[in-house]
């Protein structure tokens, strides 16, 4: 009777349980150890347990084999197991010494459980909160977000295209977050903003006496990026002198600093990002085009805010929420009517610019909830002439126009406005052909 009692309760628990001897055969299989790997108490009985259970470990660190030698437990072990039909599965190990009644060690226990689901739901809060400032219900960005994890792990160059605004910087941000390189530096450097010269000592590096001003030697950003991810932003305003050298240094690795004769090598992995079109570049000459599909092994489209509007409202609850936590005012809404004003705007500026408009809005209001008229002016014009897609490409142009106006024609203050890089914003004024 206490011997069947006994293997009822051995067959009651929960977690896997088996029993090893000395020579680390198993003498005892409970069920639930059997749904987990798939085999058959009958089966088991008798095999050495790596016979069973088939782990990276069982030959180099098994804890049931070190439990035996050194009669000290083992607690919460992670490895993966292979399964009767040749699933791996993550189990968690605890072993402990097995003795008979006189004290003496007679084998082992160990009991397991499958960590699969504890896993997997781990993985997703990693990734969601990897994605951080990406909020989105469009079906298109949702598309992007899924592909996100399997670029990340692939380490490939990426090309990531969009208009200024929309959220390069941010999908580069979670690309080096959920890659294997998460734990090394992200250097992000904005081809755009340094003239030539400047822009290729950033990149390279210099050595002592390189130029008049170089007192020391300087690291470039392909050094500091060792281990980790570069950011090219506005590749495409990269001059072409300099494509060429970025060209060698993605196919092998190799560069040299200004002034130095020694050839140095990166590992940094490469993600480019361009509000333009890479294939109008190339064909006014501004862009070689080995570079292009030599950074394009991926290419990630991000769509302007106009064409995704059912993003607005979930984004405008985004930045309420940080704006709460940074102002002290108690605002705890913003109106539909607000919403609805916010839904026809074109946003030349995309979502940089809409960020703007809360901010603004913000600042305007004085209650608890953001109305019509404390968002900007230009959002609300916006709003009012918004129509067809070729419309939209003329509200831009007007956007541009009266937010020139309200800066009185300073084009830095206009950029930080609308959102966008000085130089964008200047490449707009010419494509738009608006006089400056």
């Amino acid at each position: 009777m206490r011997e069947k009692l006994s293997e009822l309760i051995f067959n009651s628990i929960s977690d896997g349980v088996f029993t090893v001897d000395e020579k680390c055969e198993i003498t005892s299989f409970n069920r639930a150890a059997e749904q987990i790997t798939g085999f058959r108490g009958s089966e088991a009985v008798g095999k050495h347990c790596f016979e069973v259970f088939r782990t990276e470990l069982c030959h180099k660190q098994c804890a049931l084999k070190d439990t035996l030698r050194r009669h000290d437990p083992v607690e919460n072990a992670r490895v993966t197991i292979i399964t009767r039909d040749g699933r791996e599965v993550p189990i968690s190990v605890t072993t402990t010494i097995l003795r008979d009644e006189n004290g003496t060690a007679v084998g082992a226990v160990e009991f397991f459980r499958d960590v699969s689901e504890v896993e997997h739901l781990r993985n997703k809060l990693e990734q969601k909160q990897a994605l951080g400032e990406i909020v989105s219900v469009s079906s298109a960005m949702l598309k992007l977000i899924s592909m996100l994890p399997d670029i990340a792990e692939s380490e490939c160059n990426v090309l990531i295209l969009g208009p200024s605004g929309s959220g390069k910087e941010l999908f580069a941000q979670v690309i080096h977050n959920l890659s294997p390189r998460r734990y090394g530096p992200h250097i992000k450097l904005n081809c755009a903003a340094l003239p030539e010269a400047l822009l290729e000592s950033e990149l390279f590096g210099y050595t002592k006496g390189a130029f008049t001003d170089a007192k020391r030697d300087k690291p470039g950003q392909f050094s500091l990026a060792n281990d980790g991810t570069l950011l090219l932003d506005e590749v495409g305003e990269m001059p072409v002198a300099l494509q060429v050298k970025l060209l060698r240094v993605l196919n092998n690795g190799e560069y040299r600093p200004l002034g130095s004769a020694k050839i140095l090598h990166t590992n940094a992995r490469i993600i480019a990002a361009t509000n333009a079109d890479p294939e109008e570049l190339i064909a006014e000459g501004r862009f070689r085009e080995d570079l292009f599909y030599r950074l394009n092994v991926v290419e990630i489209k991000i769509p302007p805010l106009r064409e995704r509007p059912e993003d607005i409202p979930l984004l405008v609850n985004h930045y309420l929420k940080r704006f709460q936590k940074k102002s002290r005012k108690k605002i705890r809404r913003v109106s539909l009517e607000a919403i609805a004003v916010l839904r026809k705007c074109p946003f030349p500026g995309n979502v940089r610019e809409l960020e703007n408009a809360i901010e603004h809005a913000f600042v305007m209001c004085h209650g608890d909830e953001i109305l019509v008229e404390h968002l900007p002016q230009h959002v609300i014009a916006l709003s009012a002439s918004n129509g067809t897609p070729k419309r939209a490409a003329i509200t831009e142009k007007e956007g541009i126009l009266k937010a020139l106006e309200r800066n009185h024609g300073n084009k830095s203050r206009t950029a930080v406005e609308l959102g966008m890089h000085r130089s964008t914003l200047w490449r707009k004024i010419r494509t738009l052909g608006i006089e400056s």
